[in-house]
């Protein structure tokens, strides 16, 4: 909390060797689930993204990298720490317990390490909002604020004031809690959003979409437009009612015509029991992508590791084969949550473990569309206000991270 007497608004919050200028007036940071490039792209050229565009010629706008493997919790986390997942320790979805040896959900706040952004600056005074759709991030992205709002459109009609700080969203808004496979899921959660934009005012609010409608349809298609038209419509109401809109994504999409079920072959090649395959895309939503995505950890249990890697490396459909100390420095995650090997897929492969163990009969006849690889690590990174000229020195001679974004919305626009 500022000390008496001080100004809150010269404050600085400092968190993992970043320091962040208090907002001015209000910052909505948008994480557009499952955005790939190729959605704004078709968007653009077909004129349903005005406010976008605006935010492109006004702005600042450029793509940036997702943090591999590219999945929703580390992504989140990593753009509410301004740090990877070495640092905040959140490195997929899903993950083998080493002390358990049990494969558990990555959502216990407990497997943080880092405080996030959003409670450092909720102790500084700040008034915070954080809505999810996805209940699965909202104890995560929640974790440690003080005296703010934090739910989920998926379980909007279970709020209370103790628990989420705010209670009868969906009679604020008007809209009923929305079924999780929907694109009404990520509406609700921008017009809780702007409601709570004009009615509190709040300095930061974080908005996490769902990747429903990416999961299931192609740029271009008339689903996908709908959607993004909504999503830019909101977005210009909220710069409307004041706020500086910032926008990423945690990962893009791309139709995955091919599967590779690596448990079945790992079975037949080195043993059944031997290694054991680990799917960090795994949450409790499968109709989205019955569990398969374009990354998997492996870990060796009774065979050598060379020779997991061998049979691994030979399967048409695998881009990369990394060990523990290579895949920890590539894409900076925690050494002690990795596997032996960490694979990945190519643009149109998914990697499952047994084929026993993926139920597609919820994906009907919509062809897969997934992510995890490094084909879904390009982003966008959008905001509605320019930026110093430093910062945008800084993004002209090297690549940013859709983790940078606070950072370029707190302090590459300050002093403007």
């Amino acid at each position: 909390m500022p000390e008496q007497g001080q100004d809150r608004y010269t404050q600085i919050v400092c968190l993992n060797q970043r320091a962040y200028a208090f907002p001015r007036r209000p910052v909505v940071v948008i994480c557009i689930d499952g955005c790939d490039p190729a959605y704004i792209k078709t968007g653009l050229a077909q004129n349903i993204l005005p406010n976008v565009r605006r935010f492109l010629s006004q702005g600042f706008g450029t793509w940036a990298d997702a943090v591999v493997p590219t999945f929703t919790n580390p992504n989140n986390l990593s753009i509410v720490t301004g740090s990877p997942p070495a640092v905040h320790g959140i490195s997929g979805n899903y993950f083998l317990d080493p002390t358990t040896g049990q494969a558990v959900m990555m959502t216990d706040p407990r497997q943080l390490r880092s405080e996030t952004l959003l409670a450092r600056f909720s102790h500084s005074g700040a008034k915070v909002t954080v809505i999810t759709a996805k209940d699965k991030l909202r104890r995560l992205l929640g974790h440690g604020i003080a005296d703010g709002m934090c739910f989920s459109a998926e379980r909007a009609e279970d709020c209370t004031i103790p628990v989420h700080g705010i209670e009868d969203i969906c009679q604020q808004i008007g809209r009923p809690q929305p079924n999780a496979y929907s694109a009404e899921l990520s509406l609700f959660v921008l017009e809780a959003g702007l409601a709570l934009l004009e009615q509190h005012r709040p300095d930061l609010m974080y908005l996490s979409l769902s990747d429903y409608i990416q999961h299931k349809h192609a740029p271009g298609s008339a689903e996908a437009n709908a959607f993004y038209a909504a999503l830019d419509r909101a977005c210009g109401r909220l710069a409307e009612a004041g706020a500086m809109v910032a926008l990423t994504a945690d990962h893009g999409m791309n139709a995955k015509p091919r599967v590779v079920f690596l448990q079945d072959i790992l079975n037949a090649s080195c043993g059944p029991g031997r290694t054991r395959v680990i799917c960090p895309i795994t949450d409790p939503y499968v109709a989205h992508h019955g569990a398969l995505g374009s990354c998997v950890r492996v870990y060796c249990l009774g065979t050598d590791r060379a020779a997991a890697r061998a049979v691994i490396t030979n399967i048409p459909g695998v881009e990369a084969v990394y060990d523990t100390p290579t895949a920890c420095e590539q894409f900076l995650l925690p050494p002690d949550r990795e596997a032996d090997l960490l694979v990945l897929g190519d643009t149109h492969t998914a990697i499952g473990a047994a084929e026993r163990d993926h139920d597609l009969s919820a994906l009907g006849d919509v062809p897969l569309r997934s992510h995890g690889g490094r084909a879904e690590q390009v982003v966008p990174f959008i905001l509605s206000e320019p930026v110093s000229v430093a910062y945008r020195q800084r993004a002209a001679t090297g690549r940013l991270s859709n983790f940078d974004l606070f950072d370029y919305a707190l302090n590459g626009t300050s002093g403007l």
